[in-house]
């Protein structure tokens, strides 16, 4: 399989890997992982929050399709 990436989406690709200690392969898996789990649970109707750690404040995490 080849991926047609930008050299700006490939530069943000190596830099996670890099800072996860992962390969570019096993982090492109784990974002696969998370995309399949929250659409699935968007599909389910439910909805995803991301929470400010001091502040508590939410906001609704809003994926394109």
């Amino acid at each position: 399989m080849t991926l047609n990436l930008s050299a700006h989406e490939m530069d943000v690709v190596e830099r996670l890997a890099d800072e996860k200690g992962l390969s570019k392969t096993a982090l492109l898996r784990q974002a696969l992982r998370l995309y399949q789990s929250i659409s699935a649970r968007l599909e389910n109707g439910e909805k995803v929050f991301v929470e400010h750690p001091t502040t508590k404040e939410k906001a609704e995490l809003m994926v394109l399709s």
